[in-house]
């Protein structure tokens, strides 16, 4: 089977999976990962973090982003830049208000855009990932990208269900790119 189709079909599992998962659930191990994300020797260094906005069942982040502008960290969320065909890191305030982006997912209604450069982490959303890094996204590409321009002292951290953990993903060296590490729950 072509790498391809394995991604569409392991995509379709874990969409399968997440919207299948009760809330409570959901709520539930998104704040124990909230609490090893903040708790991480990463995090607590980290000035500048980007954080997704929760979509569609994902690790809910919106207490994680909260708690990091509380500590004194400079926030930011991705926004999607269709012409680029990628990402740009926007500021998040702490009563930032949010409005429907590209597919759908949400984005500040004012975006202030912030240099890749100055980013220390980066929590990353997956479908799921495996043991040495490597991450399903929804398959547009628009994270790896992102993720391939950014400097290499910026860390990159998955966040996942325990159901998203997998033995391998598939995928092609020139296109995807692993995150240094997972929090689960």
């Amino acid at each position: 089977m072509k790498v391809s189709q394995e991604k569409a079909r392991l995509r379709k599992e874990m969409l399968k999976k997440l919207s299948n998962q009760k809330e409570e659930e959901r709520k539930k191990k998104s704040r124990v990962i909230k609490s090893r994300l903040l708790n991480s020797v990463l995090f607590k260094k980290a000035k500048v973090v980007m954080f997704y906005v929760t979509f569609d069942g994902e690790v809910d982040t919106s207490e994680m982003i909260k708690e990091a502008g509380k500590a004194g960290k400079i926030v930011a969320v991705p926004v999607c830049d269709n012409k680029r065909n990628t990402l740009r890191p926007v500021l998040m305030g702490l009563n930032e208000r949010l409005k429907n982006g590209l597919y759908c997912v949400k984005e500040p209604a004012r975006p202030r855009e912030i240099p890749e450069e100055l980013i220390d982490l980066v929590v990353v959303p997956g479908l799921a990932f495996d043991e040495r890094g490597m991450r399903l996204g929804r398959g547009m590409g628009f994270y790896d990208r992102f993720l391939k321009g950014l400097p290499p002292k910026a860390c990159k951290i998955g966040l996942a269900f325990s159901f998203q953990l997998h033995k391998s993903i598939p995928h092609l060296k020139s296109l995807d790119v692993p995150v240094d590490r997972v929090i689960f729950a």
